[in-house]
């Protein structure tokens, strides 16, 4: 039984910035497991992609995370173009993996399933209802609003959203992947109504702006921390969501663990590639900002 399993696509992607262009891994499972590598949690990735990146998995391992790799005929190929505003990005897919089956992972128990979708075919819905017979379901939505056509990603709305919300407990989305999914563009009004629909926390995240989150008729604010320098904004949702999941695992209230979650994001800033810090690193992060709170050790 692990605490946390991370079920996504380990992607293979270019990433064009100011400063230049890098081939790296990326995807929400690869930078989530990055930023819970050095983290007092019984973890487990399970991911999918061809034998030719296998060696990222190879990575990870060397780093003591626990992977099960399912073998894909591609791997999910991404092409991430950043402006001078690193928070705002064009996309492009070359390529996509097989989509998971309920069969590949009826074995693996967790007590958090933190699910990471890239693009809506990835984790059917009868995926999303299998797994939460095992354990609470943790979403990343934004795979479920898009689509490729010719190599371009497209935002599209998700069908199945109110019959696989039932089964979600955490829901991670920004603020115009909410105003998509609910038809809201205040987004308190939105994250309400994820809870009618069954969602438990409604995550929102705001980029430099911080991030809010609802649970139990309860808004918290969560301020945003200031990177030393800005490098690289790519996988800072999911760094976020690696020490949200991390502190509320470990008996953390809301509060404490969402800015724990950006304290981490804003570390992943100051360098390109997922952020590999200690708990320790976040802590003075957020002790540099004066925010005060008991994390739980």
């Amino acid at each position: 039984m692990y605490d946390i399993c991370c079920v996504g696509h380990i992607t293979l992607d270019k990433v064009i910035t100011a400063n230049g262009e890098k081939l790296m891994a990326g995807g929400t499972s690869f930078y989530f497991s990055n930023a819970l590598s050095n983290m007092d949690v019984n973890y487990c990735l399970v991911t999918s992609l061809a034998e030719s990146e296998m060696h990222f998995v190879d990575d990870l391992r060397i780093k003591g995370l626990t992977v099960i790799a399912l073998a894909s005929k591609h791997t999910v190929n991404f092409e991430n173009n950043y402006s001078k505003n690193l928070y705002h990005r064009t996309q492009r897919v070359l390529q996509t993996a097989d989509s998971f089956t309920v069969e590949q992972l009826h074995q693996v128990e967790a007590a958090i399933f933190h699910l990471g979708p890239l693009l809506a075919n990835d984790i059917p819905l009868m995926l999303i209802k299998d797994l939460a017979n095992r354990g609470k379901i943790s979403l990343d939505v934004q795979g479920y609003l898009r689509k490729v056509e010719n190599k371009s990603v497209q935002a599209i709305g998700w069908q199945d959203k109110k019959e696989a919300l039932k089964y979600v407990d955490i829901l991670k989305a920004d603020e115009a992947e909410m105003e998509m999914l609910t038809g809201y563009k205040d987004v308190r009004r939105g994250a309400e109504m994820l809870c009618e629909w069954g969602v438990k926390e409604v995550v929102i995240t705001f980029g430099s702006k911080g991030s809010l989150i609802y649970a139990q008729h309860i808004f918290y604010d969560i301020p945003a921390y200031t990177p030393a320098v800005e490098i690289d904004t790519t996988g800072c949702g999911d760094t976020y969501m690696a020490g949200y999941l991390y502190q509320r695992i470990s008996g953390a209230s809301v509060q404490v663990a969402g800015e724990f979650g950006a304290a981490m994001a804003s570390l992943k800033i100051e360098s390109s590639g997922p952020f590999t810090g200690t708990k320790k690193a976040v802590l003075m992060q957020m002790e540099k900002s004066k925010t005060y709170y008991t994390i739980i050790n």
